[in-house]
C-alpha cells in the first residue's frame, strides 16, 4: 500500500459548530480517519469572550493535550486550582480529570489532540 501525506489547508469554511460546547467552533484536522480512530485532533475557537466559569467535566479519554493558539484562558484544574495561560502554552490533562474554563478572551484558540478519536464526555 503506498504512503500517502494527508494535507488540510487553512479555510474558516472547515469550522463547524457541532461539538461539546456552543461557544465553540470546531475544526477538525482528519487525524481520526487516518489513524484508525485511535488519535483525534481538531483546532478549538471561541465565538464569543467568555466570563463565566462553566461547569466542572472530564473526558473518558487516555490522553488530552491542548496547545493555545491565541488568547488567554484561564482554567481549573482538580488538583491544580485556577491556572492563567497564554499564547504558546501547552497543557495536558490525564484520564478523567475534571476541569473547565473560568474565563477567556474572544479570540481564543487551542489545538486540542486526544486518544482515542471516539470519546465521551
Amino acid at each position: 500500500m503506498p504512503i500517502k501525506a494527508s494535507v488540510q489547508h487553512s479555510d474558516p469554511a472547515l469550522f463547524r459548530t457541532r461539538g461539546l460546547r456552543d461557544y465553540f467552533t470546531y475544526r477538525d484536522l482528519g487525524t481520526a480517519e487516518v489513524s484508525n480512530g485511535g488519535i483525534v485532533a481538531q483546532i478549538n475557537k471561541v465565538s464569543r469572550a467568555l466570563t463565566e466559569e462553566g461547569e466542572l467535566h472530564h473526558h473518558v479519554v487516555t490522553n488530552q493535550w491542548n496547545l493555545v493558539l491565541k488568547g488567554s484562558p484561564v482554567m481549573r484544574f482538580e488538583g491544580t486550582g485556577i491556572v492563567q495561560l497564554d499564547e504558546g502554552c501547552a497543557f495536558h490533562m490525564p484520564p478523567n480529570i475534571k476541569h473547565t474554563r473560568v474565563s477567556c478572551t474572544d479570540d481564543f484558540e487551542t489545538l486540542e489532540i486526544c486518544t482515542p478519536a471516539d470519546f465521551g464526555t
